[in-house]
C-alpha cells in the first residue's frame, strides 16, 4: 500500500471521497469495493457510538434522523482520540450550529447534560464527605468553611428544561418538561451518573463554591441572585449525591 495516513483516514471518513489512489486488497487488486465496506462499517460504528452516547438525543431526533445527522458530524467533527468513549464531545456544539434543527434550540444543552455524564463516568474516583460532616464543626465557623468537589461532580445551567427533557425521555412516569430555565448537578454515586436538578440560585452557590469562596460568601451570593435560594435544600443535595469530597476552614 502507498497512502499516507491521512489520506486513508480522510477517505474512510468522508464517503465523497474516492478510495485512495494506490490502495490495494490482499489480492493487489484496487481496494474499491472492499474499502466501500470498511467505510461503511466505520461510519455505522461511530454512528452507534453517538446513539449509544446521547440516548436522549436518539429519542428526540427518532433512529433515522439520528443516523443521518451522524454522517454529517462525522465529517465535521471526526474522531481525534483511539478510544471511542472520547467520540462525540462536539456533539452538543454541533447541534447548537446546525441550521436544520434552529426550531429545537434545547438539542445542544440537552445534549451538554449527557455528555457531562458521560465525563462524570469515566472521571477519577473519589471518597464522598460524610453526610454528618457540618455537625461537627464549630457553630461560629461553619460559615467559613471551604469544599472541594468530586472530580465526577459538574453543574449546567441552561434557558431550557434540561432536567425535565432528560427525565421525561429516561425516566418512567416523570412529567411532561414544564416550560423554564433549569440549572442541573451532574454527579456519581457508585458507578451511575446522574442529573439532578438544582433549586433556585443552586448553581451560583455551586459555581461560588467551586471557586473557592466559603460556605458563607457563596450562600450570599447565591441569595442576591435569587431571593428563594434555599442553602439548605442545596447543602443536602450536595452531601446526598455525594458531590463533596473535603470541608475544611
Amino acid at each position: 500500500m502507498t497512502v499516507t495516513q491521512s489520506d486513508f483516514r480522510n477517505a474512510v471518513l468522508n464517503s465523497d471521497l474516492p478510495a485512495p489512489s494506490g490502495l490495494t486488497d490482499g489480492s493487489g487488486q484496487v481496494a474499491g469495493k472492499r474499502f466501500d465496506v470498511y467505510r461503511n462499517n466505520v461510519a455505522v460504528s461511530l454512528s452507534e457510538a453517538l446513539e449509544t452516547a446521547f440516548p436522549v438525543i436518539a429519542k428526540l431526533l427518532g433512529e433515522e434522523n439520528l443516523k443521518g445527522i451522524s454522517g454529517l458530524f462525522l465529517r465535521q467533527s471526526p474522531p481525534e482520540n483511539p478510544m471511542m468513549m472520547h467520540y462525540g464531545a462536539a456533539f452538543p456544539d454541533f447541534l447548537r450550529s446546525f441550521a436544520p434543527l434552529a426550531h429545537l434550540p434545547y438539542l445542544g444543552d440537552v445534549a451538554e447534560v449527557e455528555q457531562a455524564m458521560r465525563r462524570s463516568y469515566h472521571a477519577a474516583d473519589s471518597s464522598p464527605l460524610e453526610a454528618d460532616v457540618l455537625a461537627h464543626m464549630p457553630a461560629d465557623q461553619i460559615e467559613n468553611i471551604k469544599f472541594e468537589f468530586a472530580p465526577s461532580s459538574e453543574v449546567l445551567s441552561s434557558s431550557w428544561p434540561i432536567y425535565d427533557i432528560w427525565a421525561f425521555n429516561m425516566i418512567d412516569g416523570a412529567p411532561k418538561p414544564r416550560a423554564e430555565s433549569q440549572d442541573v448537578l451532574v454527579t456519581r454515586i457508585d458507578f451511575d451518573p446522574e442529573p439532578h436538578l438544582l433549586p433556585p440560585g443552586g448553581a451560583v452557590f455551586v459555581s461560588a463554591l467551586r471557586s473557592h469562596k466559603t460556605l458563607g460568601e457563596a450562600a450570599e451570593t447565591a441569595a442576591n441572585s435569587d431571593e428563594n435560594f434555599d442553602l439548605g435544600a442545596c447543602l443536602t443535595l450536595l452531601l446526598s449525591t455525594q458531590a463533596l469530597t473535603t470541608a475544611t476552614l
